[in-house]
């Protein structure tokens, strides 16, 4: 989440000095982007049009350009244009999200084996949370969640374990958004789902998307902070170890993580219960 990696401007600069430096066509194309990753179905460019306050003819060519560049396709299903992959695959380019996968990954596989479970990593974005990898379960049967599906912090268990364990200043600042972006009822939820976290030191709850699973989330530290959340949507089966050594398992699978990072600190916080 980059609520503490805001962009500081100094008391000198002026509100008229910042806005000297403004890139209306830049801007545009990036309202566009941002409008389409907001929304969970396609748009029109007459949507867009809409929902922007800009005419049609002014963001033709701009969406043309997206288009042609890959940032933005026509949909599989339905009308309107919707996001391709490849502003999170630029993402995922950046070294410390290799660090994290390239630590990661080879643990995943262990876990996903010694488990009979699926799971997958899950890092913030602004008031969202996006799965940027996942391991299959072995076998021929299994649950898991596609890497690139996003949700709203305060409504997944990956947004839960990131917030739980941040430092105070850092969850304060997380706070102040986050709160803002839900109702009375939903933060409650969220903020008693956060208490048993930091209890206990991992997330357990039951899927609010899929009946049978209970998600098990718990931290990936480096550098003092919480970077990732490792989850597996438990499904009990035959051949599944029981819920509480699957946590014990993915518990350790995290420390293993956190340690190759260096947050060897932050984890010894988080024992194994």
């Amino acid at each position: 989440m980059n609520l503490h990696h805001n962009l500081r401007v100094d008391d000198k600069d002026t509100e008229a000095t910042v806005l000297k430096y403004r890139a209306p066509a830049l801007e545009k194309g990036l309202d566009v982007l941002e409008l389409l990753a907001a929304h969970k179905r396609p748009l029109t460019l007459s949507q867009i049009s809409a929902h922007l306050d800009r005419s049609v003819s002014e963001l033709f060519r701009m969406v043309q350009v997206l288009e042609n560049r890959g940032y933005v396709a026509p949909a599989l299903r339905g009308d309107g244009l919707e996001l391709t992959n490849k502003l999170f695959s630029l993402g995922m380019s950046r070294g410390p999200s290799q660090n994290l996968l390239a630590s990661a990954l080879p643990i995943m596989q262990a876990l996903s084996e010694a488990t009979h479970q699926s799971c997958h990593i899950a890092i913030a974005s602004d008031n969202h949370i996006v799965v940027i990898a996942r391991v299959e379960a072995p076998g021929d049967l299994g649950f898991s969640v596609r890497v690139g599906h996003q949700a709203k912090v305060v409504q997944s268990t990956s947004g839960v374990t990131l917030y739980s364990f941040q430092p105070p200043k850092i969850k304060e600042a997380w706070r102040a958004q986050l709160q803002g972006d839900a109702d009375a009822q939903t933060w409650q939820s969220f903020d008693d789902l956060c208490q048993f976290a930091q209890k206990n030191g991992y997330v357990q709850r039951r899927s609010d998307f899929t009946d049978g699973i209970t998600d098990i989330s718990c931290p990936i530290f480096s550098d003092g902070m919480v970077i990732a959340a490792m989850t597996i949507p438990y499904i009990r089966s035959l051949d599944s170890l029981s819920l509480e050594e699957t946590t014990q398992r993915l518990q350790t699978a995290v420390q293993n993580v956190s340690k190759s990072l260096g947050g060897i600190e932050s984890v010894e916080r988080v024992s194994i219960r």
